[in-house]
Order: C-alpha cells, then structure tokens, then sequence
C-alpha cells in the first residue's frame, strides 16, 4: 500500500511540474507569454540611453503618442496637442482617467517632469531644455519653441519620452513606475525579464497575467527555443530560420511586413584613408547579401526606403574592377599571398559586430567579399556594441543595425549618425556643410524641403564614405499558435506587447 502510495504521489508530482513548464500557462492557468529578444539593457530607466526600446517593448512605459501598424501617429497618453498660428507654442491636453500603476494620477506638471529629466540624463534629448514648458492645468501644458519646430510630435511620439511617477520611482533603474499595462516583477540586467500585469491599467483589462523575456542574442538559440517549445514567438527570424518554420505552419505563425530597420557600417575615416574607404564600398555588395538573407532585408541605397521622398540618394554600383584600380592608383600593390600591402605593410581590416540582426552572416560575407579584391580583414564580435567598438572606435569597419525611420521623418537618424559630436558618427567623419544642414533640417517646416536636405545631407556621406548602407530589414515574427498582439504587423521594434496581447490554446 506504501508503494502504491508513493507511487501515485510521484505521478502527481510529475504531473505538476510537466503543467509548470507547459507553453504559454502554468499550473494556475495564467496566462504568461515567454518570448526571446536580441537585445537586453543594463538598466530600466527609459530617459537614459535606448533603455526605453526596451522597455516599451516589455509594456512597461508608454509616451504621449505613439506610431500605429501603418506608420501613422496617434493619441496615447494625450488626448491632443495643438500649434499656435506662429509655430512656436504647442499645447497638449492629457486623456481623462489617465494614471500611473499605483493609481496616481498623471498630470500636466509630471510630464513636464519627465520631459525635463529627458533633457537631463539623455545627450541626444538635451535640446528639449531649450524649450519653455507651462502646465495651465492638471491636464493641460504648453511647450513653447525659440524657434519653429516642426518635428514636436514625433518627439512626443517617441519611446524615450515615457511617462513615469518620478517621486514614486524610488529605484529607476530596476522598478520605475510608469503607465504601461505591465509592471516588473523581476530584472537581471542584461538579461531576463519578467513583467506581471498591471491591475492599475487606465486603458481598460489587461488579458495576459504576465511574459517572460528571454535575452537570446543570435539566431540558432532563439530557434531551438522555438522549436523546443521554450519559447512562444519572437521578433526578427532569419532566413534560415524562416524556412524552417514556414514549412511546418502548424507549429509555427510565421509574420513579415515591410520595416524600417537599417543594417548598416561605419568606416573609420582616422584609420583608414579615402581610398581605401572608397574601395571597400565599392567592393561590398549589398545585392549579393540581400540574396544571401533570402528576402529578410531589401538592398539598400541610403538608409531610408527608396520609395520615401526622402530616400532620393544614389551610391555607385559594386565594382570590383574599379575597386582594385583605387587602390592601385593610391599605391598599393599586390603581394604573393594575393594581398594589397603598401610600404610592405599589408592591408588589413578590422570588422566589428555583435551577432544579432544578420550581422553575423554580414560579416562573414563581407570579409569574404575584400578578400576578393585583395583585402584582408579579421572579424571580432562584442556582445554591447555601444558599450566597446562604438564607444571606443576602435575597428576600421563597425556594422550595427538601428530603426532608421522611426516616425515618418528623417531627422532622428540623421542626427545621430552625421552630425559633428552624434553618438554614431563615431568613425571620425566632419562635414561643416552637413551640420549646417542638419540645423536648417531641425526646423524646417516644409516636407518638401525637409526631404531635399536630408537627401543632400545623406549624400555627402555616401560621397565621402563615411558610411555603407546594406539592407533595410523586412520585420519577420514567429509565433506558436493562438499568440497575438506582440506587435508582429507593427514594423517598429519598441513595440512588442500590450494590452490586447493574448493566448488562445
């Protein structure tokens, strides 16, 4: 009888722990969403750094709008905002009923807060100090410009610009209290998340109880995970990886809408002269590495869709005949191992990247590629980029991949890559005539104008090659099936979940 016993209570046990791991709910039937992502964050402050993409994503914070699937903007936490006749005062109304997960109320006052920490702790958000901001009322501020400032709502629209209860924020960095549908339940930086709901919610139920985020940093995990049932979706699949699960559609939900997420290399002007720059980008084909990623990314000519006003650039076409002749005519001479060397020192690159977005497969091709041609190179992956090559500068080619159209404008990825000082023209490229450009871009107010700077500013760069641009991603996204809602038609990265997410089994 004892043995029976036992027997029946290990069954049990086993049978709890099978229901424990089971996809999608445990053994309370809870609906937790567990999903694998490329990138994980030191820190959950959502003002500093791009901490905020991630922690959107989770449905931990939200902005005064947002962008919606079809790339339009749209109220989120304000209800409007409005533009004097002179340009230069804006004012926004916030939605009734709107607060934080602990119940307070958000306030014009508390936005302004935030807004002004923005300026504070994060460099590429420091000129909102210069703006004049005024709550009229607990629901209502203006934000008054010394200057027109036409891109006001998509700084509002951004995920960097999220709301928290900063005197509730006791530890930002690991707990803020934002406004999202979900709140921490537990952070290890740089990896995991767990997220529970928020029963606080001001925009209605909430249908999942929680999500896990797995920080799974290259393709092979994330697609183990999947197929082992580890997981239940994630965002940019791989070519190879599509077509592993694009054959058995019962297992897997297989999502690709267009998106506007650049992979693109910096070269290093102090380290390496204009011809070799030259050379390397006439040697890199991005037509050949659009093949190879089998429909992931479309090849791209600058770092906006050729179908955008402002994506008007043109780049000449690889070359390798002409690329040799660059180097030839700068001195260069081939070696007997098939190598251009110059006063006996062969040419030799070093290519940076971190293994996520493709850029692995980029790598390899591209060294492929130069070797070619008779340039050598070694590849070296970085887990945190932005914390080693892009900081340091030191590579003479660093590819990275960022969102390069993230609200219809072309001025936020301008900004940050061509601008004197912009935390990614990290590779030594100054142009007087393009920073003077990029003032008169901030404060355009013409789209067609806005589209004629920003494409002489981009080719500038491109005539100097300063940079390379390959391909501009297709947003890919695997689900198991019955999971919705994780963004998986939006083609911006920093949303994932929301309130509407579910599981259906």
């Amino acid at each position: 009888m004892k043995k029976r016993l036992v027997a029946i209570i290990l069954a049990l046990v086993l049978l709890f722990a099978l229901c424990a791991c089971s996809g999608g709910e445990n053994k309370n039937d809870e609906k937790i969403l567990r999903l694998g992502e490329s990138f994980a964050y030191a820190s959950l402050d959502p003002h500093k750094d791009y901490n905020s993409w991630g922690t959107s994503a989770y449905g931990l914070t939200e902005a005064l709008f947002k962008m919606n699937d079809r790339s339009v903007m749209e109220p989120l936490l304000a209800e409007k905002a409005e533009v004097s006749e002179d340009g230069l005062t804006w004012t926004v109304t916030l939605k009734d009923g709107v607060c934080f997960s602990n119940g307070n109320a958000v306030t014009a006052e508390m936005v302004i807060r935030n807004i002004e920490r923005l300026a504070e702790v994060n460099e590429r958000f420091a000129y909102l100090a210069d703006f004049e901001y005024k709550a009229t009322s607990d629901a209502v501020f203006t934000i008054t410009t010394p200057e027109v400032y036409p891109t006001m709502l998509n700084e509002l629209a951004t995920p960097e610009l999220a709301i928290l209860d900063l005197d509730a924020s006791k530890d930002i960095d690991n707990a803020p209290v934002a406004t999202g549908p979900f709140v921490v339940k537990s952070f290890v930086p740089e990896s995991t998340v767990e997220v529970s709901r928020n029963e606080n919610y001001w925009d209605g139920d909430v249908k999942l109880d929680g999500a896990v985020f797995y920080y799974m940093p290259d393709d092979e995990s994330k697609l183990m995970a999947m197929q082992n049932g580890e997981i239940d979706g994630y965002a940019g699949v791989s070519a190879a990886s599509a077509e592993i699960f694009s054959a058995d559609p019962d297992r897997y939900v297989l999502t690709d809408v267009a998106a506007t997420r650049l992979q693109f290399y910096i070269l290093n002007e102090n380290r390496m002269s204009d011809e070799v720059r030259k050379a390397i980008n006439l040697t890199v084909d991005c037509d050949a590495i659009a093949e190879y990623l089998s429909g992931t990314v479309s090849p791209a000519v600058g770092p906006f869709g050729e179908n955008t006003a402002y994506g008007k650039v043109t780049k000449p076409a690889a070359d390798t005949a002409a690329a040799k002749k660059t180097l030839e005519d700068a001195g260069y001479t081939l070696n007997s191992d098939g190598i251009y060397e110059k006063g006996g020192k062969p040419l030799s690159l070093k290519i940076c990247y971190y293994p996520s977005r493709s850029l692995d497969s980029i790598a390899v091709i591209m060294q492929q590629q130069l070797k070619a041609v008779g340039i050598a190179s070694t590849v070296e992956s970085y887990e945190d980029p932005d914390g080693t090559y892009i900081a340091t500068g030191d590579f003479d080619i660093a590819l990275y991949c960022m969102i390069a159209d993230k609200n219809g404008d072309p001025f936020y990825f301008i900004d940050c890559t061509l601008r004197s000082g912009a935390p990614y023209n990290c590779g030594g490229f100054e142009s007087a005539e393009c920073d003077a450009l990029i003032a008169q871009l901030r404060y355009e107010t013409d789209a067609d104008k806005r589209s004629e700077l920003a494409n002489k500013i981009v080719q500038i760069a491109i005539d100097d090659n300063a940079f390379g641009y390959v391909g501009l991603f297709n947003k890919i996204s695997v689900t198991a099936p019955g999971v919705t809602g994780i963004a998986e038609n939006c083609p911006f990265d920093f949303y994932r979940i929301d309130a509407d997410t579910d599981i259906v089994r």
